[in-house]
């Protein structure tokens, strides 16, 4: 017994650290592909979206997931703002500093609850709504005295925070009502998500010459691209992998170490300059993010004592 209980706690961890890992490296390793290749972003999310299939399609032959049968037309919407979702996120990397990126990202948060409540007419308790304050203060602190702050990269953030908002909200919605689970369900957005870039990018994007999909890129700048897609895989799999052999909560209270890493990062290897404001607005975020962690799991804890005490 004691033996199983070491090998399940190797596994809880060696999953933890995979997505310590693939979280951090895929930002980084985008922003580079970004800064120093030009690489266009919608093929790379197309790159990201097809290594993700074929790396489920390889879980499933090896068992890991048991694929179902789901009706394409129930699941355009959600494929198409997975399109939105990770293209739009992926500009504001390109175009903003790491920084004002990851923390554009916690007003997901305030931006789900505000859809949940106007158009599902869900209530949410006061701690949580106040919790909301110093998030939003803080990213738009942060914001503010960033020295690279530009309208593009607020027009692409504000657009990823949106988008991705309404993904979640639809996630949860569709796993509910078709009754599977993430991989299920990504096993058939991907390539959905796949086709729709595939007839929209000659739209946005060259297909030849600089720039172009098949432009003249040298096998270092398509190494790190298909690295990036690898990576991209690791990441949703190894989320798959935390919640379900731990928890949601443990898996959001591990995203706010790699918050912290992820924006010392990008301080140490972009060089990006941190002003004092700056600092207290990212301390200003973060300090919302853990009381919202927080007053959630409260909420879980004495919802799950409610639910024993009835007869």
């Amino acid at each position: 017994m004691k033996g199983f209980l070491s090998l399940s706690a190797a596994r809880i961890i060696a999953g933890l650290l995979v997505n310590l890992l693939s979280s951090i490296c895929i930002v980084f390793i985008n922003k580079w592909i970004y800064v120093h290749y030009g690489f266009p972003n919608m093929t790379l999310t197309l790159v990201h979206f097809v290594v993700t299939w074929l790396g489920l399609y390889i879980c499933q032959k090896m068992d890991i997931f048991s694929p179902k049968n789901l009706p394409v037309r129930r699941i355009v919407w959600l494929a198409l703002s997975f399109c939105g979702f990770v293209a739009f996120t992926n500009l504001s990397l390109q175009n903003n500093s790491i920084g004002t990126y990851q923390l554009a990202k916690a007003m997901t948060t305030p931006v789900i609850i505000l859809i949940q409540t106007t158009y599902y007419k869900k209530t949410f308790s006061t701690k949580i709504k106040l919790t909301l304050v110093p998030i939003t203060l803080g990213v738009m602190l942060n914001s503010y005295y960033d020295v690279r702050f530009n309208l593009l990269g607020l027009v692409f953030a504000s657009l990823g925070v949106l988008v991705t908002s309404l993904y979640q909200v639809w996630v949860g919605a569709k796993q509910h009502e078709l009754q599977v689970n993430s991989m299920q369900l990504l096993y058939y957005q991907a390539p959905l998500s796949s086709a729709f870039l595939l007839g929209i990018i000659p739209m946005f994007e060259p297909l030849s010459g600089d720039g172009g999909i098949f432009g003249p890129w040298s096998l270092p700048a398509l190494m790190t691209v298909l690295f990036s897609g690898v990576v991209a895989f690791l990441v949703n799999l190894s989320i798959y992998w935390i919640i379900g052999n731990t928890s949601a909560v443990t898996y959001n209270m591990f995203g706010h170490f790699k918050f912290c890493i992820t924006l010392t990062g990008g301080y140490l290897l972009f060089h990006e300059p941190l002003s004092l404001n700056q600092a207290l607005g990212i301390l200003c975020t973060l300090a919302g993010i853990l009381s919202y962690t927080h007053f959630k799991l409260v909420e879980q804890e004495e919802g799950k004592s409610r639910l024993a005490q009835r007869p």
